[in-house]
């Protein structure tokens, strides 16, 4: 039987591909973005099992206003998937307070209030599955992208900690780490109000390479994308708490455990060589 979802960041990219592929393999599903008409195209070319829903992250009251639509539409949520988000591109010291305060409330908090919306419904049904999109960002760093890099690292532990406290309720927990896919990302990146000609070389590589993601043809597909994260939901048995998706994603990943591994021995090579702390002598004190 077809499963009831909700996708955020449906207008466009990986969000989109995966309301489109959902609806078209049977699935009900209740699809937002910031502005109704940009999901109007998938709504029209799924009659009856697509459902549009506007809906700004970082608003409180749309957030719930939002679940209580699905949740009335549906009949209920099987699946959430917390696909929504924006990039800020700037070095640590050039992103203000409230830049970084935006960036957390998209990647972090917005993500967490609809967990947090949508929990209740699941638990009284007996099951449900949360799908949170991470991105490689999510266990390594990039140059000019320390505020998302914060929020991915940030909803990953998040979703480690949820995976744990929901297990026995029947509900699955999966973060979704895609490597580079040809969407509109890079294109829509916000840049920090402030540009220090310091970092320019340091961040410049990193800026292009996003700016041009949409255009480059050795990205993955949207759509590969979608399959793989319906064949997770699809999939009966235990799944691993992190999936990287795409051959680039595990590729850089292995890297990054290898290179963890590495500095956990050199710190305990460290560690080991350090001499002893000195421990002052009290016996004298001693009565």
């Amino acid at each position: 039987m077809g499963r009831r979802w909700l996708v955020t960041g449906c207008s466009s990219g990986l969000g989109r591909a995966l309301a489109e592929a959902a609806a078209a393999a049977g699935h009900r599903v209740a699809v937002t973005a910031r502005s109704a008409e940009a999901l109007e195209e998938t709504a029209a070319r799924h009659p009856g099992r697509v459902v549009p829903i506007p809906l700004e992250l970082r608003d409180a009251a749309r957030c719930e206003e939002a679940v209580r639509h699905a949740t009335a539409r549906l009949g209920g949520i099987d699946v959430l998937v917390n696909n929504a988000g924006a990039g800020l591109f700037g070095a640590v010291e050039e992103v203000s307070d409230g830049e970084i305060r935006d960036q957390v409330e998209t990647l972090l908090i917005g993500p967490w209030r609809l967990v947090r919306l949508v929990l209740p419904g699941m638990r009284a049904q007996g099951h449900g599955h949360i799908v949170n999109v991470s991105s490689l960002a999510g266990r390594m760093a990039f140059p000019g992208l320390g505020a998302y890099v914060a929020g991915k690292f940030a909803l990953e532990g998040m979703s480690q900690a949820l995976a744990a406290e929901v297990a026995a309720l029947g509900i699955r927990v999966t973060v979704v780490e895609p490597g580079g896919f040809a969407t509109g990302y890079g294109a829509s990146l916000a840049r920090s109000a402030r540009r220090m000609p310091e970092y320019a070389a340091a961040t410049a590589g990193m800026w292009d390479g996003l700016r041009g993601m949409a255009d480059n043809a050795a990205m993955g597909r949207p759509e590969d994308f979608a399959a793989r994260v319906l064949a997770l939901v699809a999939s009966p048995g235990a799944t691993p708490l992190r999936v990287p998706i795409g051959e680039d994603a595990f590729l850089h990943l292995e890297a990054v455990e290898r290179a963890a591994r590495d500095e956990l021995a050199a710190a305990r090579l460290l560690a080991d060589a350090a001499p002893p702390p000195e421990v002052e002598d009290v016996s004298h004190d001693l009565v």
